[in-house]
């Protein structure tokens, strides 16, 4: 089984109490195996109130929670008798996991670097660029920055070599 993100309806007001209520009782349960993360998906909002910028949070999806889970029938139940729960989203009884698309955006807007971008680059490795200012020019893969997205490349221009910063997308393997 594999853990994928699922998303549950609660009272509207009530996601920050779900999502406490939920994490003891995984705690109390032993479910720390099947049911990974909780999440109510936030987003930062700047108010300006009297002249002064005030930063607050605010629900992206009032009334859900995201649950990173293995969905078996003991996990199902932790979170669906959870108090202030009212159901998984989906049709019927059988929930729907998120798409990873879905859950790699949610995931990217709230702040965490979950949205890392995969890659199969080597140091020393021949790259075209393909898209940028450095268009159409090959070169050699210095350094990789795996948490940044990025490379270093050096490029040949005008008979010397220079480095340059690129993003994962922007090259592809010659």
């Amino acid at each position: 089984m594999e853990k994928l993100w699922y998303v549950i309806h609660t009272y509207s007001g009530y996601e920050n109490k779900v999502k406490a209520n939920l994490e003891r009782r995984v705690e109390s349960m032993n479910m720390e195996d099947k049911i990974f993360r909780i999440l109510v998906p936030m987003e930062d909002e700047v108010e300006i109130k009297n002249g002064k910028r005030k930063v607050t949070k605010r629900k992206v999806f009032p009334g859900y929670v995201i649950v990173e889970m293995i969905m078996t029938d003991d996990s199902w139940y932790v979170v669906r008798n959870t108090p202030g729960v009212t159901g998984f989203v989906g049709p019927g009884t059988k929930p729907i996991p998120l798409q990873p698309s879905e859950v790699a955006h949610i995931l990217k807007s709230m702040g965490y670097d979950e949205a890392r971008t995969r890659h199969d680059f080597a140091l020393k490795e021949n790259v075209r660029v393909i898209s940028g200012p450095f268009q159409d020019f090959v070169g050699t893969i210095e350094d990789i920055q795996p948490e940044k997205g990025k490379l270093k490349v050096l490029v040949s221009m005008f008979g010397r070599e220079t480095p340059v910063e690129l993003d994962f997308s922007q090259v592809e393997k010659v």
